[in-house]
């Protein structure tokens, strides 16, 4: 659909928005994104237009602030560029966000465009929009492979398109086909995803960059059959078969391409409406700017306007009340059908009166060189505390990887004196270098006697999780868990919360994020609130009046100040909802009546999301076959519009647009190192010697390199990550193009000195 056809209203709401959206970062973020070029090639270079192709400069010292360089036959020049405005707004239980992607094309070449870039691993993406010159053109959901075929058949017939895939569920690709020469298009996503609650506090979290994965190598068998004819064969079987597809390129800081540069500049807005008066309000990472238009409404803005894509935004909001709501319970009627969202918190002094249980737990710690810098630090401070709060009835163990692992004792040994000394010792020693193995330290954690029954037996992992084989971390646990809780504490700027929901959700526990050294005893306190008290356990949700698709389908247990969260699909709104379940060894029950609920938003999308998820786990537990939890996805997102691994959304202007014979080259737009990662532990020493370029072709056999770039290779463990080592090396070509720069602006000035009155 373009605006030349005739649109529905729904249709003229996304181009409003657009269009909205489209002058916020251009007043914000447009000299580094589309205003400031246009107007310094405006001034500088005679006879050009915001239509021409741009100058070439003169070496990669001289790149305007928040430039890259994008090395062609001919020099450098400015390479594409990706710009982001996130806007959410938060009604009560949910949020809904829409993301709009800025990309800009300054060069005269016809481009396809790739990135990746994160989202919740909790959200439910079910909207995609293109915005290419005068026309908009909305996506529609297909099945994965035939949108990819719709997708290639527009790029090669010169038409205009934009495909949407899931890589994971926080991880996504964009293809934009056939962007021509100066030329900026929008895309905008849209998802839906529940706000997260523990205790008084409320929050939701904005991933802004996709870390770099460790990908283990291939296991390769190779097997000698006798002398039956068939001789040797060999097989294959790769933990992570799309290693291409999430380990985008990433921009070393230290280069002078990047090092003063905005790179994917983003701009956030959030438009707070709890539903209840509100107290506190932070910004944990970022900046922010706060305004109040009413006492249950805030409207949150990033104080610097823009910033660089390094960490996850994450925002949090209490009640004004000393105490948050225990109970939520929220409808919406879509079709013939009422979807429902209740939230319930059991009540924590009846958690606190237990008395607790003596524990066995297992801490796990990755030192692996993606923890390097301040995520190394926050993760050692994380356990040593842990280590702190273990009782003297308790056991515990300590575990230790890389692409190497060290368990600390032969087996767990009680929490004294002497085993804590040795264990502060160990932790406080421990350096990050290496690749992130972490099955083997999952399988270590995991493997019980069983014979210790007088002990609750937890396992804590504290990682940035920063792996491409999250599956096989699935199926671990899944085999392996027994009698063990798995409690995940993620670490850093940006960790892989796919995987940290997923592993706590297989293994009956939680997950925490420790973002920050600040944040160490806040979050830790929490995390050993949840271990020392009993959960409530035993759950069981039951309609009164009405039949129920309920998820999740079989209930999990629910720690200290976390709510059981449901989502249901209903054939009438009538009856109440009793949750009954144990407190210790007390029996606990609360009723609500389903009139009294009040009017949410999206309700039936993160219904059929979390029922995609359901699909999934049962999946990997082998509750379902393979075959049938296909299945299970496909239909659930064809109903709903929604992006899984199964469907992609795909946009495409109908208008051809790139002329015969034009070359369409391939770019790769790069991401940020997360903040506080350290490069080289992740990539290796820099090379001294500049080596050249590498080069892949596109359609037209072409293919065009951001400079200063390294990408992460796979080598067999326990060797640690390396990359390739990609550096610039068309020194004569960049002086030729300053000699004829100089030349330019020489000419404009005699030109126009020659024709100023005198």
């Amino acid at each position: 659909m373009t605006l030349d056809d005739d649109m529905d209203s729904g249709s003229h709401s996304i181009l409003a928005r657009i269009t909205t959206v489209l002058l916020f970062v251009l007043v914000q973020a447009g000299a580094v994104l589309v205003v400031g070029l246009t107007a310094l090639f405006l001034n500088v270079v005679p006879g050009w237009s915001a239509e021409g192709p741009p100058a070439a400069l003169t070496k990669p010292s001289d790149a305007r602030s928040g430039a890259l360089l994008l090395k062609t036959d001919d020099g450098y020049r400015d390479a594409p560029r990706l710009g982001i405005d996130v806007d959410i707004t938060v009604s009560g239980p949910t949020a809904r966000a829409r993301v709009t992607q800025v990309f800009r094309n300054p060069t005269d070449q016809w481009m396809e465009a790739t990135y990746v870039y994160p989202l919740p691993a909790g959200g439910a993406v079910d909207t995609l929009a293109m915005v290419v010159g005068d026309h908009i053109v909305v996506g529609d959901i297909k099945a994965r492979e035939q949108a990819r075929v719709i997708y290639e058949g527009a790029k090669r017939d010169g038409k205009t398109a934009a495909l949407t895939e899931q890589e994971r569920p926080n991880t996504f690709t964009n293809s934009l086909a056939n962007i021509g020469p100066g030329e900026t298009v929008l895309v905008q996503i849209e998802y839906q995803e529940p706000v997260a609650q523990n205790s008084n506090e409320f929050s939701l979290r904005v991933p802004l960059v996709v870390a770099p994965r460790y990908n283990p190598a291939p296991i390769v068998q190779s097997v000698d059959l006798q002398a039956d004819g068939k001789g040797w064969g060999v097989a294959s079987n790769d933990p992570v078969p799309d290693r291409d597809r999430i380990s985008p390129e990433v921009l070393d800081p230290a280069k002078e391409t990047t090092k003063d540069a905005l790179v994917n500049p983003t701009s956030i807005t959030v438009r707070l409406q709890a539903g209840f008066p509100l107290g506190e309000v932070t910004s944990h990472h970022h900046e922010v700017r706060i305004d109040s238009p009413d006492a249950s409404t805030r409207v949150v803005t990033l104080a610097d306007r823009v910033v660089p894509a390094d960490r996850d935004f994450e925002l949090s909001w209490k009640p004004a009340a000393t105490t948050a709501p225990s109970v939520g319970l929220f409808r919406e009627h879509i079709g013939d059908s009422d979807y429902l969202l209740a939230f319930v918190t059991p009540p924590a002094a009846a958690q606190a009166s237990q008395q607790p249980r003596p524990r066995e737990v297992v801490f796990v710690i990755d030192n692996s060189g993606s923890m390097g810098g301040a995520s190394i630090q926050q993760a050692k401070a994380s356990l040593l505390y842990a280590l702190g709060r273990l009782q003297p009835g308790d056991r515990f163990n300590v575990i230790r990887f890389d692409d190497t692992m060290s368990v600390l004792f032969p087996a767990t040994v009680p929490a004294d004196t002497e085993h804590l000394g040795s264990a502060i010792s160990f932790v406080k020693g421990l350096e990050a270098r290496g690749g992130t193995e972490m099955l083997p330290a999952m399988r270590a954690a995991l493997t019980d006697s069983g014979t210790d029954t007088a002990h609750i037996r937890q396992v804590v992992f504290l990682t940035d999780g920063a792996i491409g084989n999250e599956q096989q971390m699935f199926d671990t646990i899944a085999a392996m868990r027994g009698r063990s809780r798995i409690f995940m504490v993620g670490i850093g700027s940006a960790p892989n919360t796919y995987l940290m929901t997923r592993a706590a959700e297989l293994g009956r526990g939680t997950f925490t994020h420790v973002g920050s050294v600040e944040q160490v005893e806040e979050r830790m306190r929490d995390l050993f609130n949840k271990l020392e008290n009993p959960a409530v356990t035993g759950l069981t949700a039951t309609f009164s009046d009405a039949s129920a698709d309920l998820t999740p389908a079989i209930l999990p247990d629910v720690y200290r100040d976390e709510p059981l969260v449901l989502a249901a699909k209903l054939d009438k709104l009538a009856g109440s909802l009793q949750i009954k379940g144990r407190v210790g060894d007390r029996p606990w029950t609360v009723t609500l009546p389903l009139a009294n609920a009040a009017e949410g938003k999206g309700l039936s999308k993160l219904w059929a999301r979390r029922k995609i998820s359901d699909a999934e786990v049962a999946r990997t537990m082998r509750q379902l076959t393979p075959d049938d939890a296909d299945r299970a996805v496909l239909k659930l997102a064809l109903e709903h519009h929604l992006v899984t691994r199964l469907t992609s959304l795909i946009a495409v202007d109908e208008t051809p647009r790139r002329p015969d014979g034009a070359p369409l080259k391939l770019s790769e737009l790069p991401i940020n190192l997360p903040a506080g990662w350290d490069f080289e532990k992740v990539f290796g020493e820099r090379p001294h010697v500049p080596a050249p370029p590498t080069e892949r072709r596109a359609d037209s056999d072409e293919r065009v390199q951001v400079a200063g770039l390294k990408r992460p290779v796979v080598t067999p463990a326990p060797s640690t990550i390396t990359l390739p080592k990609t550096a610039t090396d068309a020194e004569a070509s960049m002086m030729i193009g300053a000699t004829l720069l100089m030349l330019s602006v020489m000419g404009l000035v005699a030109s126009r000195r020659r024709g100023a009155p005198h």
